[in-house]
């Protein structure tokens, strides 16, 4: 039941210092705008040689294990961490020195009798190596101050805990423990800070031999040092350097945005005007297109064009002559000019005067003078017009068979 009542009688007391720092913090008025607001952060980030901080710091400490009486011991704070924000920092930390307990019976650690007591004083000495995890509630719920005196931060902490015998007996023992704290400073500079340093630790009762639960709660006291810089700066505060640096900037930005909009502006009619374009000169093609395909088909279903040569001639008489400038200028043209039509050339010549040799010659210069003409005279492409030749074997009309046919 005492140890109970203990237990309860300090937890009653880590709430009403955990609830102070909003009563005491609420008074200030160094961190509040002029319609009494307080002012938060963003703040810069801090450069990494900035907010480091070390601790040390002596008091005591009271070992709690069931089945043993509490006895007073003496304990010994060293730590050192850093700050990232006003509100949250890291710490890694010793804590050390030695625990006391009374004991009933006689244990490896506490062999000889208190007479005047009756009981057994155990001794062992002690070495905790932990992490804290630091929240400090002051500037989180009450904005952050460099002035102020009293800041709260309340903490997690875990680590490994050693335990060993001062009397020289070969006792000890490692065990993981873990707990929670409430760190009190009061500044006194800008570097220098008294510290109070509550903590409870819990722990396997088998760190001194025996069996469940402790808990090791601990008051230090001491003095913590700010290394680098020691404080935060709102980015509030350096906002207006900054807008006025670039206001410059902004004006030419602003005079810029104008003038592409502008040119923005002028592009978007160009490009309907071209869009315009476009859409007129797909028309047109769809049109010659169309165009196109339709003298394609009428030249398909033309009947060929024939101009004669005389008996063994190879050149057109001046009435043949008019008749393939008729034809070139009314309708080999535009067959040139206006579709991929190609053009024909057969000569021929009959078999029924000559010999065969000559008659192929007949029939092929004949073919070659049409085409010279053709290309020559009337400026037709080589490239669309094709050359054959034949000689027509006995035709009813020899005179009709002494001919360049032109067809498409």
């Amino acid at each position: 039941m005492k140890r109970l009542d203990l237990i309860l009688g300090a937890a009653a007391l880590l709430a009403a210092l955990i609830a102070a720092p909003v009563s005491v913090n609420a008074q200030e008025d160094g961190n509040r705008d002029e319609f009494g607001n307080i002012v938060r952060g963003p703040y810069e980030t801090n450069s990494f040689g900035d907010n480091w901080f070390v601790g040390i710091g002596g008091g005591i400490n009271v070992f709690l294990n069931e089945g043993f009486d509490a006895k007073i011991g003496p304990s010994l704070d060293v730590n050192f961490g850093k700050w990232f924000t006003p509100s949250v920092g890291m710490r890694i930390g010793y804590q050390g020195l030695n625990a006391q307990t009374w004991s009933d019976a006689a244990t490896v650690l506490g062999p000889k009798l208190d007479k005047d007591k009756g009981k057994y004083a155990e001794k062992f000495g002690y070495m905790y190596i932990h992490g804290d995890f630091l929240w400090n509630i002051s500037n989180a719920l009450s904005g952050y101050k460099e002035t102020r005196f009293w800041n709260f931060v309340p903490y997690l902490h875990a680590g490994f805990f050693r335990s060993y015998d001062v009397e020289g007996d070969d006792f000890s023992n490692n065990e993981l423990a873990v707990g929670a704290g409430l760190l009190h400073n009061l500044r006194v500079t800008d570097r220098l800070d008294v510290i109070i340093d509550m903590r409870a630790t819990v722990m396997n009762g088998q760190i001194h031999g025996s069996s469940g639960a402790a808990v090791l709660p601990s008051v230090t006291a001491g003095v913590a040092f700010d290394l680098g810089w020691p404080n935060f700066v709102r980015t509030a505060t350096i906002l207006g350097a900054v807008e006025a640096a670039n206001l410059e900037k902004t004006a030419i930005l602003e005079t810029a945005i104008v003038a592409l909009e502008a040119a923005n502006a002028s592009l978007e009619a160009e490009n309907v005007n071209l869009k315009k374009k476009n859409s007129d000169l797909n028309k047109k093609v769809k049109t010659l297109e169309a165009e196109e395909k339709t003298v394609e088909a009428a030249y398909e279903d033309m009947s060929p064009i024939t101009v004669y040569f005389a008996i063994g001639k190879t050149v057109l008489d001046d009435k043949e002559l008019k008749h393939l400038e008729f034809y070139t200028k009314n309708i080999i043209e535009k067959v040139e000019k206006g579709s991929k039509v190609e053009i024909n050339l057969m000569g021929s010549a009959d078999s029924n005067t000559g010999t065969p040799k000559r008659n192929k010659y007949l029939s092929e210069a004949r073919g070659k003078y049409i085409m010279d003409l053709l290309t020559k005279t009337y400026g037709i492409s080589p490239d669309r017009i094709s050359v054959k030749s034949e000689v027509v074997k006995a035709a009813a009309k020899p005179d009709l068979s002494r001919a360049v046919i032109i067809s498409f």
